[in-house]
């Protein structure tokens, strides 16, 4: 039985480099101590917010400043956790920085109440007035949004002093699946024994050629989710609840209504999402697990069949060097100042490869203002990996491009579009892939490397938001939100899409306790808004060339300065209407078509 490695065993070049935001961990304690002593350099505005627009602006400055400190002590301590979350140093770490961004939050939360209880008209004057607020005119004005819901200060206040407590139903989760949670062990077909985690699973044994294996894996793995569903069931449960309640409490329709309001999204561009890709994807995807199941020789396909591969003898091996070369001519259409970013990361550990215990499974891309993205992955010798890498270093892209062009409070742009950087590097280092080999075998494969994302994507995170958009109206008509009420939901929305091609048992019923990103708001369905516009703009690449390349890379450059539909727009991608939706579902048929006609003419 192999052995996984823990987080002290792994050689050092595999690992990100944290020392870019702090040299050791006493520099980091420092900075901790120090962001209380700083505290004061923002809360000396206090009820000094209408004194003159001169005023405004430097408590605006004053905050990110301190903004920029505080998000490198918590990007440190959070970096450090994601890596081995079975380390008790570092969820002390976790729980200290937690607790004094609380206290923060609630000296900071007059900014907001203060802003928005001045007279009618002064904040407009104060932008004439003062010239160099305009370049925070998009956050004050997206304020004026919240004014409608906003609560008395007092509230506010205590709110957000609650928000450590708030926000720990995802702390309990990530806890339980990476500390807490064990399987059995599992045997292959030729009879060896291979241990069992979390992360094994969703990294290699889900896709593992070898049905015993990965049946005898599922299984294992459906037990030990089992073992914990009422718990899990409960703390996402208390989640809805807590969103639920505060949308009352703020005046908004629903918590759907709420979120969304954050989000900039209309409620018919968030049905449209659901509704057409659901619909509209399934016919392809029941189409391509009929051919799944017919080039298996299985009698009946089971959830844990559907990313089985179909031709596991071609696995095209790629080692990280060779990746970086192909990586970087994928991407080089985006310009030299693009390509130099993205060089960068892949040149001086931004990246975490190691596969370790502890370690949080699937892939993310965060980091630290005023130093530079990281990025999350585990590292397998193959060209899926530089499909992957690629899509998490267009998050890195994005975000360096925005931070070299805009002020921090205008960096973050809404969750709507932030997978449509990722999903259009992908599509760029596939295509360049593709255009370097004649072996059809190869196109082929490319094609489902790439079903593979929009499979992940565009139907298990869009299933995710669809149970998330049922369990939302469940729980404002006053249902409580249970286990068993998570699984049969969860498996109604499976069957819908599947139809008779997948058979949907327990373990399927209990995807739901796979994903945190319940605990993010409303973020799986967003993963295909992004992969819409991320689809349509490489598509417009692939065919202008450099004036789609240039719309691209103002829209970079942009980040949070405008809504998630006006990036779009910028982008020549309008997502108010079905159309573009409806031609990325066209592109993954196309991408069905081409694996199906492959091995019929085997």
């Amino acid at each position: 039985m192999a052995k996984r490695l823990t987080r002290q065993e792994v050689p050092e070049h595999l690992t990100w480099n944290l020392t870019d935001i702090f040299p050791n961990d006493q520099a980091w304690e420092k900075a901790l101590e120090e962001v209380l002593e700083k505290l004061p350099s923002v809360t000396q505005y206090e009820g000094r917010l209408d004194e003159s627009a001169e005023t405004l602006f430097n408590f605006l400055e004053a905050m990110e400043d301190f903004q920029v400190h505080l998000s490198q002590v918590r990007s440190y301590a959070s970096l450090k956790l994601s890596v081995d979350a079975t380390n008790t140093e570092s969820q002390m770490a976790m729980g200290r920085t937690a607790a004094i961004m609380a206290q923060v939050s609630a000296s900071m939360s007059f900014f907001r109440s203060e802003v928005l209880d001045l007279p009618e008209g002064t904040l407009e004057r104060y932008l004439e007035e003062e010239p160099r607020l305009k370049e925070f005119e998009r956050m004050l004005t997206q304020m004026l949004r919240d004014k409608p819901y906003l609560l008395h200060p007092e509230t506010e206040k205590a709110l957000a002093s609650l928000s450590e407590v708030l926000g720990s139903f995802s702390t309990i989760y990530d806890r339980g699946k990476l500390i807490d949670m064990s399987f059995e062990p599992i045997l292959d077909s030729q009879g060896n024994t291979h241990a069992m985690s979390f992360s094994q699973y969703e990294e290699s044994y889900e896709k593992s050629a070898d049905p015993v294996l990965r049946r005898n894996a599922f299984a294992s793995f459906t037990k030990g989710l089992k073992a914990y569903q009422n718990t899990f069931g409960a703390t996402w449960g208390t989640e809805v609840k807590k969103q639920v309640t505060l949308a009352k409490l703020r005046g908004h329709k629903s918590a759907t209504h709420m979120i969304l309001h954050a989000q900039e999204v209309d409620l018919e561009v968030y049905h449209n999402l659901h509704d057409i890709i659901l619909t509209e994807l399934a016919p392809h995807m029941r189409r391509y697990a009929e051919l799944r199941k017919k080039v298996l020789g299985l009698d009946k396909l089971l959830y844990c069949d559907i990313e089985a591969p179909l031709d596991p003898e071609f696995n095209p091996p790629a080692d990280f060097e060779s990746v970086k070369e192909i990586i970087l001519n994928g991407i080089s259409v985006l310009g030299e100042e693009y390509t130099a970013i993205i060089e960068e990361g892949l040149n001086n550990r931004w990246i975490d490869l190691a596969d370790n215990i502890g370690k949080s499974t699937g892939a993310f891309c965060g980091g630290a203002p005023g130093v530079h993205p990281y990025i999350l992955v585990t590292w397998h010798d193959h060209m899926r990996s530089a499909l992957l890498l690629s899509h998490e270093l267009g998050h890195a892209g994005h975000s360096v491009m925005t931070e070299r062009n805009q002020r921090l409070s205008n960096r973050r742009g809404s969750m709507f579009f932030v997978e449509a950087p990722s999903t259009i590097n992908e599509l760029l280092v596939g295509n360049y892939i593709k255009s370097q080999s004649t072996d059809s075998r190869m196109d082929r494969w490319l094609a489902m490397q790439l079903l593979m994302t929009y499979h992940h994507n565009f139907v298990r995170h869009l299933i995710e938001g669809e149970l998330q958009r049922r369990t939302y109206v469940l729980a404002e008509q006053g249902q409580p939100i249970t286990a068993g009420t998570l699984s049969r939901v969860q498996g109604e929305i499976l069957e819908e899409f599947w139809g008779d091609t997948v058979e949907i048992d327990e373990g399927a019923r209990l995807t739901w306790m796979r994903q945190p990103h319940y605990y993010m708001g409303l973020y799986p369905y967003s993963y295909s808004a992004g992969l819409t516009v991320g689809t349509a703009v490489a598509q417009d690449i692939l065919d202008e060339g450099q004036p789609a390349v240039d719309r691209w890379l103002e829209v970079l450059k942009a980040g949070g300065t405008k809504s998630p539909m006006e990036l779009a727009k910028m982008a020549n991608v309008d997502m108010s209407k079905p159309e573009a939706i409806r031609k990325a579902v066209d592109y993954v048929g196309s991408l069905v078509d081409l694996v199906v006609k492959s091995f019929e003419e085997e």
